[in-house]
């Protein structure tokens, strides 16, 4: 049995599939790569308008075709996109790119100029028509999110997507705090840190590896579960290949203990706070 957790109103498992730079893998390994996912169990797929100028959301609808029941679906606005208008606009292209009537989520990509009180509008708007299931944000820090929540309410936020990996973990000084006092979920995307995954011979690959062996896991295993240990987190690692996407959902099964987490915690140390939130 999958783990579900609460994310807008649908239950999903805290491992998902991202699918930013999709654009530049091999098309049809891609499209298998998604759809296995789906088969394993990561019904959560995230993409965005920015990827590929639109290009990804059109992978992601050929692979979602004839399954669009099975799979959690989210795309993003671009900032300069989201005016109370331009919301909508933009929601229409992603729909039309991706092949379906509706979303399961949709954000804000990052805080841009246009006010917030119209994005959300826009998004409210939407929401009322049936296009979207529910909306959040993506790259807001706490007195961004605070701002949001002023403006909309409770409970109406339903996630803020964020960096999150190992060697970047800013956002549990505040972030992560201000959404689980809100009930906002947070998704981490880049879980491997783009490339920057800790080589086995680092103090911090050591500590993976000695989890994992313990396991029968590989160290990205114990690294993803690490990021979803709070019952508020999930996470989207993006892959093309087949056995990377098996190896994703493999981490769903881990169970890590508080000597394990303690241990992990340790070798990648949080750091002093910072403002704002980093982004990629």
């Amino acid at each position: 049995m999958v783990e579900k957790r609460r994310l807008g109103s649908t239950e999903v498992a805290p491992i998902g599939q991202g699918t930013w730079h999709m654009e530049l893998d091999d098309r049809a390994s891609a499209i298998a790569a998604l759809r296995r996912g789906l088969d394993v169990g990561m019904r959560h797929i995230d993409t965005a308008e920015m990827y590929g100028d639109g290009e990804v959301e059109r992978i992601v609808g050929e692979a979602i075709e004839g399954r669009r029941d099975e799979v959690f679906l989210v795309s993003k606005v671009l900032p300069w996109n989201a005016t109370r208008a331009g919301t909508r606009a933009a929601c229409e292209r992603s729909l039309a790119r991706l092949g379906t009537d509706r979303l399961d989520l949709y954000l804000l990509h990052w805080p841009g100029e246009h006010p917030l009180e119209d994005t959300i509008a826009g998004l409210e708007s939407l929401r009322r028509d049936g296009k979207i299931r529910a909306w959040g944000v993506s790259n807001f820090d706490a007195e961004d999110l605070e701002r949001a929540v002023g403006i909309a309410g409770e409970g109406k936020v339903a996630c803020n997507q964020v960096l999150y990996h190992l060697r970047e973990r800013s956002i549990e000084h505040a972030v992560i705090p201000f959404c689980e006092k809100h009930g906002i979920a947070v998704v981490g995307y880049s879980p491997f840190g783009s490339g920057n995954f800790p080589s086995a011979t680092s103090k911090g690959g050591r500590a993976l590896a000695e989890v994992a062996s313990a396991h029968g896991a590989t160290p990205r295993q114990v690294a993803l579960r690490f990021l979803v240990r709070l019952p508020s987190l999930f996470t989207i690692p993006k892959s093309s290949r087949l056995e990377h996407v098996v190896e994703n959902a493999g981490a769903a099964n881990l169970t890590l203990d508080q000597r394990e987490i303690a241990a992990i915690d340790a070798a990648f140390p949080l750091g002093p706070p910072r403002r704002g939130v980093p982004v990629l």
